[in-house]
This record gives structure tokens, C-alpha cells and sequence, in this order.
């Protein structure tokens, strides 16, 4: 897995910290560092309008109307778009785009969903998205522009492997009710 996937993910797994304070927003995307985002930073403002979240949790989407993509391989796309389906049949119907890695939650969503998120590496928004959906969180695919950034660590054979397996594992916790808030 790469690092910055499991610092993502170790990231957001913080929130089950009871010291943690969340004021608003939790903002994730893969790339870390502000300039290497492959949305720009401009781009925030459709998540944020006056200040406040879209929705409990939007998501950034290449496939929205009105989204752009810049400068991505077919190949990239393809396999993206392969993966989408997988998403839709197993556990996600309806989202077009749930890989685009960057997601804002309202507080209120975020302390919810995220002490029941289990998984680590490529497939953590697809676990974080179904959680959201069973929990009764509106989501909302946002257009955005998008460009591609080469040097993207994921291994195409190991990486699909291993989620479509995390796929499996989304929907059998799904089933089982693993996603349902504890109740009080």
C-alpha cells in the first residue's frame, strides 16, 4: 500500500479520538501536499458555498455533468470507469465517481461515519461512501476540473486484486449491519 494511503487512512481513523475537536469540515485527498492536488484548490468553494458544507458529504466527481478531465490517459480512464461498475453492482448504486479522492464531510457526518470505517488503502472511500449511504447521509457528487498527475503508486494487477476483494468485504459488512451506528 502506499504511504500516503495509509497516512490518509491512519489520518482519518484519528477521528475516533475523543480529544480530536472537529469544527466543520474534514477534507481527505490521496496527494497530500495542496500544489500536487489534482483538483484545484479553487475548486473548494463549490463544496464550501458561504461557508458552509454542500451537503453532509460531497464528493469530488470526473464524471458529473460539467466536471473536466485534463491530460488522463485512456487506459487510466478505463480502468477507472471498470471500477465504477464494480462499485455500482456491489455496493454503491447510483455514484459515478467515487475514487476521486477528494471528499468534504459536515462534522456532524464525520464523527458518525468514521469510527465505523475499518479498511486501509485504495478502497477506504468506497468503505467511507457505503457507510455514509447506510447511515442516511446525503451525498453529493460535485463536477469538478481534474488533472491527471503521472506517478500515481498504485500496482495495476496486485492493487485491482486486492480491491475487488475489499469490494466483497464492503458489501458482506454492509449486509451484516457492520456499518450501522452502535446504538446508545
Amino acid at each position: 500500500m502506499a504511504k500516503e494511503t495509509k497516512d490518509v487512512a491512519a489520518a482519518l481513523k484519528m477521528i475516533k479520538d475523543k480529544d480530536l475537536k472537529i469544527v466543520d469540515v474534514k477534507f481527505t485527498d490521496l496527494f497530500g501536499e495542496w500544489q500536487h492536488f489534482s483538483m484545484p484548490v479553487e475548486e473548494i468553494r463549490k463544496f464550501l458555498p458561504e461557508g458552509k458544507p454542500l451537503a453532509p458529504v460531497a464528493i469530488a466527481s470526473r464524471e458529473a455533468p460539467g466536471s473536466k478531465r485534463v491530460g488522463e490517459p485512456f487506459y487510466r480512464h478505463f480502468i477507472g470507469r471498470v471500477y465504477n461498475v464494480l462499485v455500482r453492482l456491489l455496493v454503491l448504486p447510483r455514484l459515478q465517481d467515487t475514487q476521486c479522492g477528494f471528499k468534504c464531510f459536515s462534522a456532524e457526518a464525520a464523527v458518525a461515519i468514521f469510527p465505523l470505517q475499518r479498511l486501509e488503502g485504495w478502497s477506504f472511500d468506497v468503505e467511507v461512501l457505503t457507510i455514509a449511504r447506510q447511515l442516511g447521509f446525503e451525498i453529493v457528487e460535485v463536477p469538478i476540473t481534474w488533472a491527471y498527475r503521472p506517478g500515481s503508486r498504485l500496482c495495476l494487477i496486485r492493487d485491482s486484486l486486492q480491491m475487488a476483494k475489499d469490494l466483497l468485504t464492503i458489501r458482506r459488512a454492509s449486509k451484516k449491519g457492520l456499518y450501522r451506528a452502535p446504538k446508545a
